[in-house]
Order: structure tokens, then C-alpha cells, then sequence
């Protein structure tokens, strides 16, 4: 821009001046000047200098897999696309077609086609619910684009998350043990100025992916399962007793069912979803470093300042860290942020040029005493209407792409790991029932208010481009908040901590604040907006009357629903998981 503006400038004499401003000299130091700002921009900026001096080793498929300076710049290339994107709804891509007819009339059925009853894509984390259903004798094969394996950063989850896992009859205690590379206490919830929370097992463990999953994938091939590694989806084809998929390489393969387990930027959710913006996103980058001397506890969510500014946009930071697996000194920070996808949010790397500034004061080290491991960084875009409901007969989506984790969160683990045995079962009595129309599969993702409720904590937790607040706002409202659930007690704290919202512990916890701080009121109306919180309000009722449902309406169906006939059987236990599950009633202490 500064050189544009320099060249467009009219020449003209400077009565000061003894040299004419079209004189040679003058024109050699207008073009010398020029040319020292064109070899200023050229330069490579610090995160590229720092990125290229990183040996990496083995990027693998999966949120937060690639580490490389050049895997940053084409994540940012999307990113950019993200935030450019009409909000009119376009036809993308056709990825999955719909045939009349049966699979076997069109003369395709032979034996060069292997048939399943299940086909996961998307290994990553599709290979958790790929073995929890091979568990239950179905035939099930995963189509993984790269090689099928976990990243080397390690994932944070409690350990009573990982024992859902075990409770899915997919992993063993010592599985549990074996996997988990790091533990840490205490976990500490602060806010610049205001206070600290100090928490105990709350994502406190450093699992790391890489052996999880090769547990996984020992277990999914010792029960019969088949992997397709290296092989990328071409197409689907929906004909009405099968679904076929071809695989870029040519091969053919048929199932009964496919699960859409390829994540944020599946190919088939951008088909659905038509080309439409995210509703919001979460932007994250950080690195795993050496040379941390004071390194046993962690960070659950940490904020050091108020709102600050990044090129043209405003953006509020916050910060997790906790000890790395790979060594006593390793640590590794994340800085993220919750955007709504403009033309003018700041890039990946704009936030990592922060980073290197932010993060030394943040973690109290010089960043010329640290050894940089490896550069982290991702988007998670969210949607309002998730969980996504089935739009195809026989496609399902799982995971990051059905939009079930919390849109507050960066990672779909610890949501897997919550719904895995509600999914696997559910998933397995539709393959029984053969109930895998769109209606029936839709059963499987059902509305959730808890999960849309937390529309309301990403929207305030997002700075305003063009606030009436004060920028030091968000950290006082969370501070509040937080403050409020630490005198209320564990069961409204832990639950919060871990994305679960209930509709006691949040009725609770909004009452104390409003008596507390009800100064504080008028600036969320500002902050969120008015049509936000009618929106919200909705969802609020909702969690009440999911919770009411599950508490006192239930206990009595339940023990009804066995003795009706196949297909309301199945649709009636959808229906009681979905008030269980959509109230957060599954969440144990």
C-alpha cells in the first residue's frame, strides 16, 4: 500500500528545496527509496523465518496435523476464501448423487466390488467409531486419505472422558495408561486483573494421538476391519439398497451405510451446507517449545489483556498451556480467538506474529531461551443449525463434521468421546433395522439445546468491530461468571469446564450474576446484541423442557419402549437419548 501510494504521488517542486523534483538525482532517490520498501515487504516475516528453521517430521490427516510454513500459508488460502464467501447460497461441488434403482440392477455388484455394512471416511477419529462398531459385529472398512495415523501434539482431555472409551468396550485402563504421555495439576481459569480459579483434573492429561490411535488400528484390524489408507473420495452414489463410493484411484466400494467423519472441510458437508460462511470461528495458533523451567501445572483458559487490534480487525485473545509429553522443560501455549469470518479478520499468521510477541510476557520467558519444537495452528469454523441432520439417505455425519462439539470449543475429541457409546449403539440398531433413510439417520444428530445455548458464550467471548463497551468487557463478564460458578460449587463448575451446559447450574449461575453485578447487564444486551438473546432465550426454554422430558417424562416411557414394534422402538429411544444427551444429563461427576 505505502508503495502504491509513493508511485502515485505527482511530482512536483519543493520551493525548499535546491534540487527540482524531476531532477535525475531526486529521481535516483525517489526509486532507491522504492526499492528499499519493496525489499522490506519481501522479507520473510519472523513466524516463516521461525517455521522453515523447524524440522518436521510426518504431517499427518486431522485438525491440527500439519505443522509446515507452507501447510500454514494454504490453510490461510482458505481461510481467506472462508471470509471472502458471498453469504448468497451457492451449488458447490456435487460430491454424493442419488441413483433410482438397486445397486445390483445396474450390473455392479460382482466380486471386484467389496461390500461392507459400514464405510467410514475420515480416519482420524473415525477409526474410534469404526471399531466400537466392529465391536458389534458389523463389517466395517475406513477410507483415510493419508496414512492412518495420530499427530505428534498431544490431545487434553480428563481422564473420566477417556474412561467413555473404555465403557464402549474400544479401549482398556491400561490402554488409558499407556497412551497418556503427560499428567498435570492444578488447571488455573484467570483474567487480566481480575482473579484465578484453580481447578483439579480438568483436562489434565496429554494423550498422545499417534499411540491411541495405533491402539486403535491394532484393535480395528485384529476384529476383522479393513483400512484403505492413501485413497481420497471421489464420489458417492445413493441407490436404494447400497451406497457406492469411488475412491480417486478408481477402486469401488459399497456399503450399507457411509460415515462422514472428514472433519470441518468434509467435501460432503460443503455440499450440503451449499457454500455457506460459518456463523463464527474459532482461530488458534501456538507452538510446542523447550526451556520452561516452571512447567507442572496448566492453563484451562487464561486471558492476559482486553481487546486488541490486528491489522483492521479487533480481536480478543485468550491463552491454554500445559506441559508437553516430550520432555520436563517442553510446554506448549495456544492463542485463540473467536471471530465472525469478515474480509478483514486478520490471517493465521497475523495472529502468530502476536503470538511471538504475547506469549514470552504471558508465559514470563525469554523467547530467545526457548527451543521452538513445532508450530500449531487450525480453524474451527461453527454453525448455528448443528448438529447437522442427514441430508442423504445412507450418509451420516460424525464428529467435527456433524458440528456436535460446543462452538466455544477447538477440538472434537472430548465431544467423541461423550457421544461414541450413544452413536455406535444407535448406529448399529439402524444397520439392524435397515431404518437409513434421512429420517430415521436424522434421529442420530437431533437437535440439542445445550449445545446451541453455547451460542451465546462465543458471541460474548467475540470482540466487536465496532463496540459501545469497554474493551476490558469480556474479561470482566467472564470473570463474573466464573466467579459465580466457583461459589456455586462443582457441579456447576466442572461441568462448564468440560462444554457441558445444564440448565440448573446455568439458571444458577445467571441469578447469582444478575444479583452480583447487575451494573453488569445493560453491556451484555451491547455486546451480544438484542436479536442474539432472543434467539437465546429459545434455546434456554428448551434445555428447560429437555430437562423437564428427561427427568420426569422419561422414567416413564422407558421401560415401555421394549415392547414396541421394531421401528418406534428405535425411533423412541432417539427420541429419550436426545433429551438425556440434548440436557446434559450424561455428564457424571
Amino acid at each position: 500500500m505505502v508503495v502504491i501510494q509513493l508511485l502515485q504521488q505527482r511530482p512536483r517542486f519543493n520551493e525548499t528545496s535546491l534540487i527540482p523534483s524531476k531532477s535525475p538525482l531526486r529521481s535516483r532517490k525517489c526509486r532507491s527509496r522504492i526499492n528499499l520498501l519493496i525489499a522490506a515487504q519481501s522479507l520473510p516475516s519472523r513466524t516463516q523465518r521461525i517455521m522453515e528453521s523447524i524440522a518436521v517430521r510426518g504431517e499427518v490427516g486431522g485438525a491440527g496435523g500439519a505443522y509446515s510454513y507452507s501447510a500454514l500459508k494454504r490453510l490461510d488460502q482458505l481461510w481467506s476464501s472462508l471470509c471472502s464467501a458471498q453469504t448468497v447460497l451457492k451449488k458447490p461441488q456435487e460430491v454424493v448423487s442419488k441413483i433410482p434403482g438397486s445397486f445390483t440392477e445396474f450390473g455392479l455388484r460382482d466380486e471386484s466390488v467389496v461390500t461392507f455394512d459400514v464405510l467410514v471416511c475420515g480416519g482420524t477419529l473415525g477409526i474410534f467409531l469404526a471399531t466400537a462398531l466392529t465391536i458389534k459385529g458389523l463389517r466395517v472398512g475406513v477410507v483415510e486419505r493419508n496414512i492412518l495415523k495420530g499427530r505428534e501434539q498431544e490431545w487434553n482431555i480428563s481422564r473420566k472422558e477417556l474412561l467413555e472409551l473404555v465403557e464402549a468396550g474400544i479401549l482398556l485402563e491400561d490402554d488409558i495408561e499407556h497412551a497418556t504421555d503427560v499428567k498435570f495439576n492444578p488447571n488455573r481459569c484467570g483474567f487480566e486483573g481480575k482473579g484465578e480459579i484453580w481447578v483439579e483434573d480438568i483436562l489434565n492429561l496429554g494423550v498422545s494421538p499417534s499411540k491411541i490411535i495405533e491402539i486403535m488400528k491394532k484393535r480395528f484390524n485384529s476384529l476383522g476391519g479393513v483400512i484403505f489408507e492413501s485413497c481420497s473420495l471421489s464420489s458417492i452414489c445413493i441407490y436404494d439398497d447400497a451406497a457406492v463410493l469411488h475412491l480417486a484411484d478408481g477402486n469401488i466400494l459399497a456399503s450399507r451405510l457411509v460415515i462422514d467423519a472428514m472433519g470441518n472441510f468434509s467435501p460432503v458437508v460443503k455440499q450440503i451446507r451449499r457454500g455457506q460462511k460459518p456463523d463464527g470461528v474459532c482461530l488458534v495458533v501456538g507452538c510446542c517449545a523447550r526451556g520452561f523451567n516452571d512447567n507442572s501445572t496448566s492453563d484451562v483458559i487464561f486471558s492476559s489483556s482486553s481487546v486488541k487490534s490486528n491489522g483492521d480487525s479487533k480481536v480478543q485473545y485468550f491463552w491454554e498451556a500445559f506441559p508437553a509429553g516430550s520432555g520436563p522443560l517442553d510446554r506448549t501455549t495456544y492463542m485463540f480467538t473467536y471471530v465472525d469470518p469478515q474480509s478483514r479478520c486478520p490471517r493465521l499468521e497475523d495472529l502468530l506474529e502476536d503470538y511471538w510477541d504475547l506469549m514470552p510476557n504471558y508465559q514470563e520467558v525469554s523467547l530467545d531461551n526457548l527451543e521452538i519444537l513445532r508450530v500449531v495452528y487450525g480453524i474451527f469454523p461453527t454453525y448455528r443449525d448443528s448438529p447437522l441432520p442427514a441430508a442423504f439417505d445412507r450418509v451420516l455425519q460424525f464428529g467435527d463434521a456433524s458440528g456436535i462439539q460446543s462452538p466455544v470449543s477447538f477440538g472434537g475429541f472430548g465431544s467423541l468421546t461423550r457421544h461414541l457409546g450413544r452413536l455406535s449403539n444407535g448406529i448399529y440398531e439402524a444397520i439392524n433395522g435397515d431404518f437409513l433413510d434421512s429420517y430415521h439417520l436424522s434421529l442420530l444428530n437431533p437437535y440439542m439445546p445445550n449445545l446451541s445455548a453455547s451460542w451465546l458464550f462465543q458471541r460474548a467471548m467475540s470482540a466487536k468491530q465496532q463496540s459501545n463497551v469497554s474493551p476490558d468487557f469480556i474479561n470482566e463478564l467472564l470473570w463474573v461468571n466464573f466467579q459465580s460458578m466457583q461459589r456455586l460449587g462443582d457441579p456447576v463448575l466442572r461441568p462448564f469446564l468440560q462444554d457441558v451446559i445444564q440448565f440448573g447450574p446455568l439458571v444458577k449461575t445467571l441469578g447469582l450474576v444478575m444479583i452480583t453485578k447487575p451494573q453488569i447487564i445493560p453491556s451484555i444486551f451491547k455486546q451480544v446484541g438484542f436479536p442474539v438473546l432472543v434467539n437465546w432465550f429459545g434455546h434456554f426454554a428448551m434445555l428447560g423442557y429437555y430437562t423437564f422430558l428427561s427427568t420426569f417424562i422419561g422414567p416413564t416411557i422407558r421401560p415401555l419402549v421394549n415392547s414396541l414394534p421394531k421401528k418406534m422402538k428405535y425411533q423412541w429411544k432417539r427420541n429419550l437419548e436426545a433429551w438425556y444427551y440434548g440436557a446434559g444429563l450424561d455428564y457424571r461427576q
